[in-house]
């Protein structure tokens, strides 16, 4: 027998609070129940205040930031009224997560960071996390993602999907944003699949299109776009009201960027079009960015580069020298990336290179920042802290009073086992961040880490110290001949070959794409340069089948630079020797170039 639904004669506190639990889980049944509660509330207080917070929910993101605030007002006063703190304090969090969705970022972080000590003792379960969550947001926005990440985490262990009622989706949303401003697309990939596996078993179009726009921006960002423009169709033709994507943030610049990216230049048109005729824009500096991005490579693809340098001018105010208050790392990155391709494009190589440059000097700050936050290791070790505390506080319970014996040597044991978890975790997770996924190599942030010190060592021994990095020839017409699995193939095999062939001592990094760093501890440029085209040789003479195509004669270009030849810091070693793999692939490819002695 079917289960009778009892909305109709369910008291109004019920009914709001049932609506609170189904906004993520089904978001056009929660404003339903809730319009159904506020019709019946009468003097009920609470049941008007609970059933007026998820109306301000809806409204964030169905109508625009001020009407969410007023309806959140409103539902603030009855909870006052009625002496309900849990419902006040979610209802501070929403206005937080209103100002931050109007761009007042520093507004929203200082309105909601004093809810928080009370909240952790008031809130249970999912309240708890959308606390967590809208104060990871708020840290996020000001590009703080080591905080962002420690909130997102804890919210996550307060809202597990057995009581999170959708929240736990929502969180790995917003977690593989913050690995896109990261760059590890990979892991953001993952959470995205993961959010909307769990979607499958829910009834929130919005939600879903939100995944989706970070599948997109993931798959772009690994030069995947083609693969995404199943999602770029559907999200386009999500409805922009509550039974789609909503008014605030249909991301049609996002869009638009992959489809350009995968030669649709048509439907780039369309989505720009889209994007400039939005009738909701809040102050948001990715979204002005990303529209003038947008602009820029639709003229790069008609072959119109002054057109596209214009274009990105007019978001110049958005991009100052540490990046404007609010702009992605990804996004800022992403700016500089394009306006050197159009200055290439122009025919002004030196101002291309110079811009390439900021570029690359921006993804380093992002590798940087990835490094600090060490996001999940440090929740972990939050959590493992905890533990240690409460574990040592049970034991002196359990000495004091034998009654509470059996009861503390339970949750000891469970504490315990939980502690040994936590730590098998944090030792995976530290090999996991400092090593590429693909390669098995070492990482661009263990090379950021390690090199101070090899070039601090090479300077007290007064040995040298080389730096060879090699970029593979023409890696890009594999993938666009024989596809990206191939791709990674070739790159794993590579990577197979240069850890195969190097000293214990050797640090072998991948360095981004296809471009890779070697190490050499107590190793002069001449010797480095002399294995690094051992290496070449090996690597042209090597063989490798993809279904029934065979490569032969693959090479690379590398160059080669020592302390003795760069002199001043280990940014310097890096850079001469980048230097001298810019020249070789200048001079043809194939081969490897040594910095002379100064």
């Amino acid at each position: 027998m079917a289960a009778r639904d009892t909305s109709s004669t369910a008291a109004p506190l019920r009914l709001a609070q049932r609506a609170w639990r189904e906004l993520n889980k089904d978001s056009a049944r929660a404003i339903a129940l809730a319009d159904q509660a506020l019709a019946r509330a009468g003097g009920d207080a609470a049941a008007e205040g609970w059933a007026r917070i998820v109306r301000g929910h809806h409204l964030l993101y169905f109508a625009t930031p001020p009407e969410s605030r007023t309806e959140l007002a409103l539902a603030k006063g009855c909870f006052e009224r009625a002496g309900d703190r849990a419902g006040w304090i979610l209802c501070g969090a929403l206005e937080a997560r209103a100002l931050w969705r109007e761009g007042q970022f520093r507004a929203a972080i200082a309105h909601v960071l004093p809810l928080r000590d009370e909240g952790m003792g008031v809130l249970r379960n999912e309240q708890r996390g959308v606390l967590l969550n809208t104060i990871a947001g708020c840290y996020s926005a000001q590009g703080d993602s080591e905080q962002a990440f420690a909130y997102m985490y804890q919210a996550m262990r307060d809202a597990p999907p057995v009581r999170g009622h959708g929240l736990d989706v929502v969180l790995h949303c917003n977690l593989a944003h913050e690995l896109l401003q990261l760059g590890d697309y990979h892991e953001a990939l993952r959470h995205v699949d993961q959010g909307i596996e769990r979607c499958s078993t829910l009834n929130n179009p919005r939600l879903l299109s939100v995944l989706r726009i970070n599948r997109i921006i993931c798959l772009t960002e690994l030069d995947r776009a083609p693969e995404a423009l199943p999602d770029v169709e559907r999200v386009r033709d999500h409805p922009a009201d509550a039974s789609g994507r909503g008014a605030i943030a249909s991301h049609f610049e996002t869009l638009a960027i992959a489809a350009l990216r995968a030669g649709e230049v048509a439907m780039g048109d369309e989505l720009i079009a889209r994007a400039e005729s939005r009738a909701v824009r809040v102050p948001i500096p990715d979204e002005h960015v990303e529209l003038a991005i947008a602009r820029a490579m639709r003229a790069q693809a008609v072959g119109d580069p002054a057109s596209g340098i214009a274009a990105l001018a007019l978001a110049a105010p958005y991009v100052v020298d540490a990046g404007a208050e609010g702009l992605s790392p990804r996004t800022h990155c992403m700016y500089y990336r394009v306006a050197s391709e159009l200055h290439e494009q122009a025919g002004d190589n030196a101002q291309a290179l110079a811009l390439l440059r900021r570029a690359q000097q921006l993804h380093e700050r992002r590798a940087q920042l990835s490094s600090r936050a060490r996001y999940q290791a440090a929740s972990l070790q939050t959590e493992l802290l905890q533990m240690q505390h409460k574990l040592a506080e049970n034991d002196a319970q359990r000495r004091a009073t034998e009654k509470s014996h059996a009861e503390l040597a339970s949750i000891n044991r469970e504490l315990s086992a939980r502690i040994e978890q936590v730590q098998s975790l944090e030792r995976a997770l530290r090999e996991q961040a400092t090593r590429d996924e693909l390669t098995g190599l070492f990482n661009r942030r263990h090379l950021n880490e390690i090199l101070p010190a090899l070039w601090a060592a090479s300077q007290r021994e007064r040995m040298p110290l080389a730096a060879v990095i090699i970029d593979l020839d023409h890696f890009k017409s594999v993938n666009d001949h024989h596809g990206h699995l191939a791709g990674d193939l070739l790159l794993a095999r590579f990577g197979k070959l240069l850890a195969a062939d190097t000293r214990k001592s050797d640090i072998v990094c991948r360095y981004g794409g296809e471009e890779f760093c070697l190490l050499m501890p107590r190793t002069d440029a001449v010797t480095a340069r002399r294995k690094a085209q051992a290496l070449l040789e090996r690597w042209q003479a090597a063989e490798f089948k993809f279904d029934d195509t065979m490569l032969r004669g693959l090479s690379f270009s590398a160059g080669v630079a020592d302390t003795k030849r760069a002199q001043e810091s280990a940014t310097q070693l890096l850079r001469v020797a980048d230097d001298e793999l810019l020249s070789a692939k200048r001079l043809g490819r194939a081969r490897v170039l040594m910095a002379e002695s100064v």
